[in-house]
């Protein structure tokens, strides 16, 4: 079963990036709220991995920031998307499209006469 654990995360871990800038797509949001509706999709996201993702896409030009008064404290960090971060979720959701349709079709297969082991 542990192999099928470590799978699991890894798979997580490859589409933390597409989540983030899915949920980036329509509004700008602070971290907390990002790792909530992350968890809310029960993709559970801790703020020693969320940050230094949200700097990498950063610094990769994907997210830009900019810091809002808050009612609750100090100002807060709202993370947008870019021009590139919209050009990059677009291709990455032609990726998870076709990936979807790869993943559908084997699995819908079912065996025949003709299939060998």
């Amino acid at each position: 079963m542990a192999n099928v654990d470590n799978t699991k995360s890894q798979m997580r871990k490859g589409m933390l990036e597409y989540c983030i800038l899915l949920l980036l797509r329509h509004q700008p949001l602070y971290a907390n709220d990002i790792i909530n509706r992350l968890k809310d999709a029960e993709m559970i996201v801790v703020e020693g991995t969320l940050y230094p993702l949200l700097n990498r896409l950063k610094k990769d030009c994907l997210l830009k920031y900019e810091w809002k008064e808050s009612t609750q404290g100090p100002p807060r960090k709202y993370y947008a998307l870019t021009e590139e971060g919209e050009d990059a979720l677009r291709q990455l959701d032609d990726n998870w499209n076709e990936l979807a349709t790869t993943v559908n079709i084997l699995q819908s297969y079912a065996p025949t006469t003709t299939d060998e082991l």
